[in-house]
């Protein structure tokens, strides 16, 4: 019989499901070609009718939109283009009067080089506002050369230091030029974010998902990073930058507050392979934060020297992932985010299965069953409920908009005609824009996300005539309706699927992916065809000798699936999912 663990340590966002928007692309409301909030408002509904419990609106705080809202010019003011402030309190009690709850995004690492407190802060070494960042006096190499700093490589390419003229020191960004990292060494800081975060639970949000937030603390030596990539003076500086030696303590003081507002928190946190360092942040009791997303399943297409090179990867590396994180959690009171796609994040369908058209249907539900139905809480990206695919081969580089594209391809010489077919290659397997095309609603102009004769500020994905939110709603047997189920099915054996443990089954198999959860002596079996054929299943082999009751099936009927999950040897359809009370 399996030990309920850490039932006792129940919560309300253990049992909740999470449905992300990026709001840019979400739903135009004015017909200006940006989503906006006033369109997530009309849609509501649709989100409330996927059986999701919360609702996680990325960045929409004033910016001027280096990276898409992640540079905040103003933590109290809503874009323009998306709205306004009292667009987020109609969206906030639109959620609520749903029985749904509000995450916002804090980005609290850097801010936008617009923000009041940069334009200060490099006004003058004098001014009040000069430890707000992190400033550094150049250093200078043999030749009297200026150097910055240190070599830390950005991740949007280049020196993570940039030379200010005015005040003859370097400012460090680990992101953009325009995106300067504060210095939370700082006391003044970190009552700001507190103030912010004040702000916004204040108005009824129910809590944040906090970005790059273990890059808060840095190792205040800013020493040198290895030599990893010789091609480049520039490398990466993670080991001192990422998790710092203050990390928990600023952590620990921004969980007082989401405790004393019984609020939610997920934490983007890269460079994040021990576990105990992990623990250190989402343990039952230590009160810092719920869960975070981890990044190995995510970076595992990439390749020697990061994502935009060739890679390679196999269904075992993706099992031994979850089976570490799924144990390690169970076993120390822990959480896990569970997420396949973000806004990050190139599209499931064809990072983890690359299904032909004819398998799309199938394989979107069998990759929600995989996933939704492990220990932690599950997240949804817009678009990936209907079946969504990358952008189209076609594109050229010219329908690109994310700036870590468009950075990388400014550094490929012009001359250099196969680095940059290899690059564009890439570009449709990782970019982040294969999450920013607009949502598809209809098979109307624009897909129904702006008004005909409208641009969108990002061309919509040619397939929107066949995959669109209109025709899925009418269809009893889409991935939209399979992906409620999922959900619903999560919550009808809530102490299984949120509480149970966790047992990897067929370990070696390249084509299965299987698992119970149990909890008490009440068993369920997942079983994950990963391949497009036919196969053949030895149930017995792994321990399953009867089965009670088919509960979900990605092909047909509970009532029809029950007659072929019979006897030792099952047989499996191209990306069929079955789960079963065994």
């Amino acid at each position: 019989m399996a030990t309920p663990g850490n039932s006792k340590h129940r919560a309300w966002w253990k049992e909740s499901s999470v449905y992300q928007i990026w709001p840019a692309s979400f739903k135009d409301s004015n017909n200006d070609g940006i989503g906006d909030i006033p369109g997530i408002i009309s849609e509501l509904d649709y989100i409330k009718n996927l059986a999701v419990d919360i609702v996680w609106l990325c960045p929409s705080y004033k910016s001027p939109q280096v990276d898409m809202g992640y540079d905040i010019s103003d933590y109290y003011s809503i874009a323009d283009e998306y709205g306004t402030v009292e667009d987020v309190e109609k969206l906030i009690s639109g959620c609520h009067d749903r029985g749904l709850k509000l995450l916002m995004d804090l980005v609290v690492n850097h801010t936008s080089d617009q923000h009041e407190w940069f334009k200060q802060s490099r006004s003058s070494k004098d001014n009040e506002y000069r430890n707000w960042y992190i400033w550094k006096p150049a250093k200078y190499d043999e030749q009297g050369n200026r150097q910055p700093p240190n070599n830390w490589v950005s991740h949007f390419q280049g020196s993570a230091w940039q030379w200010d003229e005015h005040t003859q020191e370097y400012y460090l960004h680990l992101f953009a030029v325009e995106q300067p990292d504060l210095n939370w060494e700082h006391p003044p800081v970190r009552k700001a974010v507190h103030d912010i975060m004040r702000f916004w639970l204040n108005k009824g949000c129910d809590g944040f998902r906090m970005d790059v937030i273990n890059f808060i603390s840095k190792d205040q030596k800013f020493p040198d990073g290895p030599i990893n990539d010789p091609r480049t003076p520039w490398q990466s500086g993670d080991k001192w930058y990422a998790n710092g030696p203050r990390l928990h303590e600023y952590l620990q003081d921004l969980g007082k507050i989401l405790i004393e507002y019984d609020a939610f928190s997920v934490g983007e946190m890269p460079f994040v392979n021990d576990e105990n360092e992990v623990l250190r942040a989402v343990q039952f009791g230590r009160n810092e934060i719920n869960m975070i997303f981890n990044f190995a399943h995510v970076d595992i297409d990439h390749g020697k020297f990061g994502k935009f090179e060739p890679g390679s990867w196999k269904l075992t590396d993706l099992k031994d992932f979850f089976e570490r994180w799924q144990t390690f959690m169970y076993e120390n009171d822990g959480w896990n985010a569970l997420y396949w796609e973000n806004h990050d994040q190139p599209r499931s369908i064809d990072r983890y299965t690359n299904a032909s058209e004819e398998h799309r249907l199938v394989a979107s539900k069998m990759l929600a069953t995989a996933l939704a139905l492990q220990a932690g809480t599950p997240f949804v990206y817009q678009g990936q409920e209907l079946g969504s695919r990358n952008v189209p081969k076609s594109w050229g580089i010219e329908e690109y908009k994310d700036i870590d594209c468009l950075n990388h391809w400014k550094k490929i010489p012009k001359e250099d005609t196969a680095a940059q077919a290899i690059a564009m290659q890439e570009y449709q397997k990782k970019s982040r824009d294969n999450a920013r095309t607009p949502v598809q609603w209809s098979a109307a102009e624009n897909a129904g996300f702006t008004g005909p004769g409208v641009k969108p500020w990002m061309s919509v994905n040619t397939d929107y005539v066949r995959i669109n939110a209109e025709a899925e709603i009418k269809d009893p047997n889409s991935t939209y309706h399979y992906w409620a189920t999922v959900l619903k099915l999560r919550k009808e054996y809530l102490d299984i699927f949120v509480y149970g443990n966790f047992t990897l089954l067929d370990k070696p198999s390249q084509k299965i992916f299987a698992y119970t959860r149990q909890y008490g002596d009440q068993k369920i079996l997942v079983v994950c065809h990963w391949t497009d054929k036919t196969l053949e299943w030895d149930a017995a082999s792994n321990g399953i000798t009867s089965v009670k009751q088919v509960l979900l099936n990605t092909y047909e009927g509970v009532e029809l699936a029950s007659q072929r999950f019979t006897g030792e040897q099952w047989a499996l359809r191209p990306f069929e999912a079955v789960v079963l009370l065994v």
